[in-house]
C-alpha cells in the first residue's frame, strides 16, 4: 500500500511493496484503539481523518495505538537493510488512499482550483531515542486524474522532518531550498511516478504549512503539472529498524479558497458521440452539463487517462494508432473544483493507416528477467525510405509490469500503456537505421513481453 524506494538500485524492491492488499477498516477509534492487522485502519475526528497501520514492506508484527488525535507505534521489530525499502508506513491521512476516503476533505482536488492554495496542514510528532532507524515524513499524492483508488501516477511529494541512520530518499539530491520556515535538501527520482523529497537539514518535531508551498517548487523544477489532482495528505513514519515509540501527537488538514463551500458536482455530460474517425483521430461531441456554480470545463478520457481538456462540448482527439479500438468518456468540472461522474462511454476503431507518421518500422524487445524485476532493451528500426525525425513509440504491457527507471528515452506509463519519446541525441532515425533505449521495472504476476507497437501512430512489425 505504501510505495517507497530508497535509491535507484532499490526502486524494484519498493515498487514490489506497492501492490495493493486488502484494507481492514474498523469502526471509529475510541480511546486506546489498538490495530495490529497488517493493513488495518480506522477513523478519527468524526471520520475527518483515517489512521492506517500499513505494514506493507515487512511480515513482522507491527501494532499502533490510535488516539483521538493521532497514534503511537506500540510494537515494531523491523530489521530492513538501510539501502533498501522501509518496513511500513503507519500514518494518518485526509483524502483517498486505495478507495479508503475520509469525510469532507474535498479531495481529489485539481491544482488549478482556487482552493488548492488554501490547503493547510500541520503535525506534531515524537521521536524517542530508542525508536531505531526511520524517517518521519509527509507523503502527499498527485494523479493526472481525479483518482480515488489504486496507484497514483503523477507525483509523490515527501517532506522529511527527521531521519536516522543512513537512509535516503529515492533518486539523487538536486538542490537546497528555504521553504516553510526551514532549509531542505531537494531529492528527485522516479518509481514509475515522480518522487520529490524535501529533507530538512535540521530535525523538526512539528510543522504547519500550505501544501502549495512545496508543490509550487516542484512545478518550477518541472517535476509536476498544474493539471494534476491532489488525492491525499498523509503523514507518519517509515521504519527500517525498530520503530516502537514513534508517535503522531496531532494532525490537522483544512481546505480553503473560493467556491462557496459547494460540494455538489456537475451533472454528467450526456449524449457522447464520435464522428470523423480516421486512422489517427476522432471527433467527440456531447451535451452540456448543468451545475449550481457553473461548469468551467470538461476532461476527455481515453480509458482512465486524460487526453485533453476543453471549455466547450466538442474535442478532436489526435495521435491515435491505426486499426486500434479506443474507449472515450468525458467528465465536467465546476467553479468549486468538483468533478462529475463520467459520461456514457463510446468505443471507436480507427481506420487502417497508410504507413504515415513513423513510416515502416520494426521493434525488437530483449529483456533480462529475475523474480519481481527485469530490464529491457528496445531497438526501433526504421525500415522505410526516409528518415524519422522525432519519434514516439507506444505499446502496452500484457502483464503487471511497472517501469521504475529508463535511459536513452523519456518513458511514461499510465496503467499498462507505455510511451517512450526520443531524447535530444537520438531524435532522428535514418532510413535503414535504428536506435535503442531501455528501462528497468518490476512485476508480480506476469512479465510477458509486449506484442504490438506503434511508431508515431503507425504499427510496427516484431523482430
Amino acid at each position: 500500500m505504501k510505495r517507497r524506494a530508497l535509491r535507484a538500485l532499490t526502486a524494484v524492491l519498493a515498487a514490489a511493496g506497492s501492490l495493493l492488499m486488502t484494507v481492514v477498516v474498523t469502526g471509529p477509534a475510541r480511546a486506546d484503539t489498538l490495530i495490529c492487522e497488517k493493513y488495518g485502519a480506522t477513523t478519527i475526528a468524526g471520520g475527518k481523518y483515517a489512521v492506517q497501520n500499513n505494514n506493507w514492506g515487512d511480515d513482522t508484527q507491527q501494532c499502533i495505538n490510535v488516539t483521538s488525535t493521532g497514534f503511537t507505534v506500540t510494537q515494531a521489530s523491523h530489521n530492513k537493510p538501510q539501502n533498501g525499502a522501509p518496513g511500513s508506513y503507519p500514518s494518518v491521512f485526509a483524502g483517498c488512499h486505495y478507495a479508503n476516503c475520509t469525510a469532507g476533505s474535498g479531495l481529489p482536488l485539481r491544482v488549478t482550483d482556487s482552493r488548492f492554495s488554501g490547503i493547510q496542514t500541520s503535525v506534531s510528532m515524537t521521536y524517542p531515542s530508542s525508536a531505531g532507524v526511520y524517517d518521519a515524513s509527509y507523503d502527499i499524492w498527485f494523479d493526472p486524474t481525479s483518482r480515488t483508488d489504486g496507484q497514483n501516477t503523477g507525483a509523490e511529494l515527501m517532506i522529511w522532518l527527521n531521519h536516522t541512520g543512513s537512509v535516503q530518499p529515492v533518486g539523487s539530491r538536486v538542490a537546497t531550498v528555504s521553504l516553510a520556515g526551514g532549509t531542505w535538501d531537494v531529492w528527485y527520482g522516479n518509481s514509475g511516478w515522480n518522487v520529490v523529497s524535501y529533507v530538512r537539514t535540521s530535525s523538526a518535531t512539528s510543522i504547519s504549512f500550505p501544501v502549495s508551498t512545496f508543490y509550487n517548487d516542484m512545478l518550477s523544477r518541472g517535476y509536476a503539472q498544474s493539471s494534476w489532482y491532489m488525492t491525499s495528505v498523509q503523514v507518519g513514519f517509515e521504519p527500517w529498524v525498530g520503530g516502537t515509540g514513534l508517535a503522531v501527537n496531532s494532525f490537522s488538514y483544512s481546505i480553503g479558497g473560493s467556491g462557496g463551500g459547494d460540494v455538489t458536482p456537475p451533472s454528467a455530460p450526456a449524449n457522447l458521440t464520435a464522428s470523423n474517425v480516421t486512422s489517427s483521430g476522432v471527433g467527440l461531441a456531447w451535451s452540456a452539463s448543468s451545475d449550481a456554480v457553473g461548469v468551467t470545463g470538461y476532461d476527455v478520457y481515453r480509458g482512465s487517462t486524460v487526453v485533453g481538456t476543453t471549455s466547450g462540448t466538442t474535442y478532436n482527439v489526435t495521435g491515435l494508432a491505426a486499426s486500434t479500438s479506443y474507449t472515450f468518456s468525458v467528465r465536467a468540472r465546476d467553479a468549486a473544483g468538483n468533478a462529475s461522474s463520467a459520461s456514457n462511454s463510446v468505443t471507436v476503431t480507427t481506420s487502417s493507416g497508410g504507413g504515415g507518421g513513423g513510416g515502416a518500422c520494426r521493434v525488437a524487445y530483449v529483456k533480462n528477467e529475475w523474480q519481481g524485476g527485469f530490464t529491457a532493451n528496445v531497438t526501433v528500426s526504421n525500415t522505410g525510405s526516409s528518415a524519422v525525425n522525432g519519434w514516439t513509440l507506444a505499446f502496452a504491457f500484457p502483464g503487471d509490469q511497472r517501469v521504475t527507471s529508463f535511459w536513452n528515452a523519456a518513458v511514461t506509463q499510465s496503467g499498462t500503456a507505455v510511451t517512450a519519446k526520443n531524447v535530444a541525441h537520438n531524435g532522428s532515425i535514418p532510413a535503414g537505421g535504428n536506435t535503442t533505449f531501455g528501462f528497468q521495472g518490476t512485476w508480480a504476476n506476469s512479465d510477458a513481453s509486449p506484442t504490438a507497437y506503434t511508431l508515431n501512430g503507425s504499427a510496427c512489425t516484431l523482430g
